[in-house]
């Protein structure tokens, strides 16, 4: 496990990564560069398949932008690194499953950062918020992301208000996947990651650059890219050896075995 306010370990083709900054894991624009390295390796490493995100410490996930180091002379607009705030939202085709485990309090950038993994999980004591407006700015990442996976006038309410809610109403309106208690919280995220590891990742890349192009498409223009083998993605997948391992082991009866390539 690496020393510092990012620590990692890996099983296999897994990697945990823990933002381990005490005491609230806040962001500032060191630790944001070290996540994005983190999760850039993570993407290009071919012998990685998932990713978990946690934060360390049983109350907070991570409660976004560090306000100390912004009055000691860190840019709100300085250099975040690649992958944006957090190394993770804005890093470009991030074509492996994301887990976010969210052990306790993610507010602002800290809910905008849980919400750049695939599959959020929540302890059962979780909370959240998007308190930005109460300062006099905008959560601008969640203001593009939270209209398009909640309800939008829950998303507007959220976002023009500032308040708090739990970890029930997220999962109410579909903003997590599962509430786990939080002494199982890191239990479940690695089975979940366990199945997602065992699963074709040439797939899952696929997945993840269809709904990325899809997202601003017609439907009918993104099944042309798809069709037309114009998704780098999708282009690998159907030359894959796994395509074909896919097909053999359906007519044979018994499970795949996927090398990823």
């Amino acid at each position: 496990m690496s020393d510092g306010p990012v620590k990692t370990r890996s099983e296999g083709s897994i990697l945990e990564v823990t933002l381990d900054r005490p005491k609230a894991n806040a962001i500032d624009l060191v630790t944001s560069r070290m996540m994005g390295e983190v999760f850039r390796a993570f993407r290009d490493d071919p012998e990685l398949r998932v990713a978990i995100l946690t934060g360390g410490g049983d109350k907070f996930f991570c409660p976004g932008w560090d306000l100390k180091a912004a009055a000691d002379g860190d840019a709100v607009d300085g250099d975040y690194g690649v992958g944006g705030f957090g190394g993770l939202q804005e890093l470009r085709d991030m074509n492996k499953p994301v887990i976010s485990a969210i052990n306790g309090i993610a507010c602002g950038g800290g809910l905008e950062l849980a919400l750049s993994g695939d599959i959020l999980l929540a302890a059962d004591h979780a909370s959240f918020a998007l308190p930005e407006i109460r300062s006099g700015t905008v959560a601008d990442a969640a203001s593009v992301k939270l209209p398009k996976r909640i309800p939008y006038h829950i998303a507007m309410e959220l976002l023009l208000t500032g308040r708090w809610f739990d970890a029930d109403e997220a999962h109410r309106w579909g903003l997590v996947n599962e509430i786990v208690p939080a002494d199982q919280l890191m239990t479940r995220a690695w089975e979940l990651a366990r199945l997602l590891a065992s699963g074709p990742p040439l797939v899952y890349a696929a997945i993840k650059e269809i709904v990325r192009d899809a997202e601003d498409s017609k439907f009918q223009d993104a099944m042309n890219h798809i069709t037309q083998r114009q998704l780098r993605s999708v282009d690998v997948l159907y030359a894959s050896e796994d395509q074909m391992e896919g097909a053999r082991a359906f007519a044979e009866k018994r499970d795949p075995v996927w090398q990823g390539k």
